[in-house]
């Protein structure tokens, strides 16, 4: 809400009257499933509290002009005139309008003011949220359907193609298509997704997401991110099978010992965390706690020893947050190499977590983390207007 009168407010001062039409998007914290999403497998992602507020009303002819309230900067483009100067956040809206263009839908210009509380480059995919509230946007202005699936591959090609990061299909996907309460299977390779609960604590009391932002970053395009897709395909090509989705754990077994060791401990991750991911979302519909915690946990230890994407500060938080009371498991999440951490807390306990872990946290490190309880919310929406 707070957001949302921050962007009110901005556009009727800049506009003289308020705004006719509000879209957000949210980011996201991926429960288990690292990685495997551009393996074609399966994601476990929740939707957060935490997104992009997009106020806008629509213009008569093509130009786009959006306000970020966060960068101090103003954004001008045309729909018919699009160029990809390479860098900044507004390459990431023109990206979005290039791939809706490219896909046969015709697009109005508008005109607006942004904000967003989605913590940059912490591995909660700020960007998807911000691609997501623009095909909002657009869909608003321009009047066509508004497909959940099709337009999260659709950000998904303008961040591959526009912007130039490799990523896969879950972050756009549960941007779009998340649901309040809920965490959101997603099979990477069919986009079938399955709404899944946040599971209960066994006495009955409700749990929470706990995101550990270590305040260490990465730059994923420059980040060994490609160099572990490359040995995810050369995995997937010496199995003879389109992803690593398609090799079952006991092939893996029977036949993985020809292959290198790089891509064989890099396959040995995504095999796993598959069965890993599919067992967290019956483990939710089964409102075992323990056991999805459990299964973070070991997905902590396989991204740190076989795929090798954590770094010692989120080795650290993770240690010291599985150790707390009223903690049932922790794992990295995002891409890695610096960012977040995730855990699943009772959530009577979350207050004297969040106190321990910060404690502990900079003891350790002479770092203070910046630590956000989240509960799980809906995708890229239009808030009514009074």
């Amino acid at each position: 809400m707070e957001l949302q009168q921050t962007v009110t407010a901005a556009y009727s001062e800049k506009f003289n009257t308020p705004p006719p039409l509000i879209v957000q998007a949210p980011g996201r914290v991926n429960l288990i499933g690292e990685h495997t999403d551009y393996n074609d497998g399966f994601v476990l992602p929740m939707a957060i509290d935490r997104g992009i507020w997009l106020a806008l009303r629509p213009r008569d002819d093509d130009q786009v002009v959006v306000h970020s309230l966060d960068f101090e900067e103003t954004a001008v483009f045309s729909l018919t005139a699009l160029q990809n100067s390479k860098s900044g956040w507004a390459e990431y809206l023109k990206g979005v309008a290039w791939a809706l263009q490219e896909a046969g839908y015709p697009l109005r210009g508008w005109e607006g003011v942004m904000a967003g509380n989605v913590p940059k480059g912490a591995g909660l995919s700020s960007s998807a949220a911000l691609e997501l509230a623009t095909a909002r946007a657009f869909q608003q202005v321009s009047g066509f359907a508004w497909d959940a699936a099709q337009m999260a591959k659709l950000s998904q090609r303008a961040e591959n193609k526009w912007v130039g990061v490799n990523c896969g299909i879950m972050d756009q996907m549960i941007s779009a298509a998340g649901e309040a309460g809920h965490a959101l299977l997603i099979d990477c390779r069919s986009l079938e997704s399955e709404l899944v609960p946040l599971p209960p604590a066994l006495d009955g009391s409700g749990t929470a997401v706990v995101i550990l932002d270590t305040t260490t970053r990465r730059g994923l395009v420059d980040s060994a991110y490609n160099e572990r897709r490359q040995q995810c395909e050369e995995a997937a090509a010496y199995f003879g099978v389109p992803a690593l989705r398609d090799v079952s754990i006991s092939t893996f077994l029977a036949e993985a010992d020809g292959l290198a060791e790089l891509p064989r401990r890099r396959a040995q991750h995504i095999i796993t965390e598959n069965l890993r991911t599919l067992n967290a979302a019956k483990a939710m519909q089964n409102a075992d706690a323990a056991l999805l915690g459990q299964l973070m946990n070991e997905s902590h230890a396989s991204l740190r020893d076989d795929f090798e994407v954590t770094n010692e500060a989120l080795n650290i938080i993770v240690e010291i947050a599985q150790g707390q009371d009223g903690c049932f498991g922790a794992r990295m999440t995002g891409a890695g190499f610096g960012g977040c951490a995730v855990a699943l807390v009772h959530e009577a306990k979350v207050d004297g977590f969040v106190t321990a872990v910060t404690h502990q946290y900079h003891q350790q490190t002479s770092l203070t983390p910046n630590v956000y309880v989240c509960q799980p919310s809906a995708g890229a929406s239009v808030i009514p207007q009074n």
